[in-house]
């Protein structure tokens, strides 16, 4: 590995003259440190990272903790997305991603804190975790900078969709199509499930349409077969839904199944609604409607949050918190009924 040594003894120079040309330190003329750099491109040097972070406190290292309780890991479409979108911000400001566990160094269990302080990250991006977790607390009240994904309190940085408004787009479409009896699966035990069904709560009262026991039911996010049969039950009943709301894209593929086990037809027999506007939501005959995330926008600006933070920016209330809008895709999976 090259060193500074290397550089000054083909330049025939101090080390420390390299050094203060490397740093573009005023002391040194302009002549100088173009001949030093030019022979540290040439011999290919690279600064020790370790003695840089001794000198300006910072490793230029970002930490993601990504709990998927789901078990689906990165193969999640959408966490992945908005991951992907992150990462490109993050190295596109000189940063490497270091994904945090609670790793044993020592041969011992390490918290999520004491993790990152042995990384010596300089902050963390939360995502898809219990965000009610003693040691995610921890994170938050500690002095590492820290933003969260799909998660919002008044105290702490985050970035998430206006879930709210989504849903509130999507019963408003299925209500302009003629549909009153409308179903809600909702997803695992989450601050987002608690928006997106108090929203879905009040948008059918501000419609005035009931709010049927049977018609709503807790399912899990990304759980093909849990929504098979919970769709199943549904179209069971004296009086089955014409609409049913799915926790997201993938779960929604449940309700396809499950259709065609009763010989349905989507959306002529009965019409699915999913969440998230994965690609693959798009390829899939009858295409399905949903409600678009924007990965890309949420990644980037979860990014420039954290950044923020890092460099120690001061940010108004208005700015600690990005709320992304959501669009409504009209895809093939809503009929239209004639009252």
């Amino acid at each position: 590995m090259v060193s500074i040594k290397d550089i000054a003894r083909r330049c025939g120079v101090s080390v420390a003259t390299v050094s203060k040309a490397l740093n573009d330190c005023s002391d040194i003329s302009i002549l100088t440190k173009k001949k030093v750099r030019a022979v540290a491109d040439e011999l290919g040097y690279f600064p020790n990272a370790n003695a840089k972070a001794l000198k300006t406190s910072k490793t230029s290292t970002i930490g993601i903790i990504y709990n998927d309780r789901l078990g689906n890991g990165l193969k999640h479409a959408y966490f992945s997305a908005v991951l992907e979108s992150f990462k490109r911000a993050a190295e596109t400001n000189g940063y490497d991603i270091l994904f945090i566990g609670k790793g044993n160094p020592e041969k011992k269990m390490l918290t999520y804190y004491e993790h990152c302080k042995h990384r010596n990250v300089d902050g963390v991006l939360i995502a898809c975790t219990d965000f009610y977790d003693s040691e995610i607390s921890r994170l938050f009240r500690s002095d590492l900078p820290v933003v969260a994904l799909d998660f919002f309190s008044g105290r702490d940085y985050s970035v998430c969709s206006d879930n709210r408004q989504g849903m509130r787009d999507i019963i408003e479409y299925i209500y302009d199509m003629g549909h009153r009896k409308i179903a809600y699966i909702y997803g695992d035990t989450s601050l987002i499930t608690t928006v997106r069904l108090d929203s879905f709560t009040q948008t059918m009262k501000q419609l005035g349409l009931p709010v049927v026991f049977d018609y709503v039911r807790q399912g899990r996010y990304s759980d093909i077969r849990k929504s098979e049969e919970i769709v199943s039950e549904m179209l069971n009943l004296y009086e089955p839904p014409t609409c049913i709301i799915m926790p997201d894209d993938v779960s929604a593929f449940g309700g396809y199944i499950a259709a065609s086990n009763k010989n349905l037809r989507i959306p002529d027999d009965i019409s699915f609604v999913g969440f998230d506007g994965i690609p693959f939501s798009q390829i899939a005959e009858p295409k399905l409607t949903t409600v678009y995330q924007n990965t890309e926008e949420i990644g980037r600006r979860a990014a420039e949050l954290l950044l923020d933070r890092i460099d120690g920016k001061e940010l108004t209330d208005q700015k600690k918190h990005a709320f992304i809008e959501t669009e409504l895709i009209k895809g093939q999976t809503v009929a239209r009924l004639t009252t």
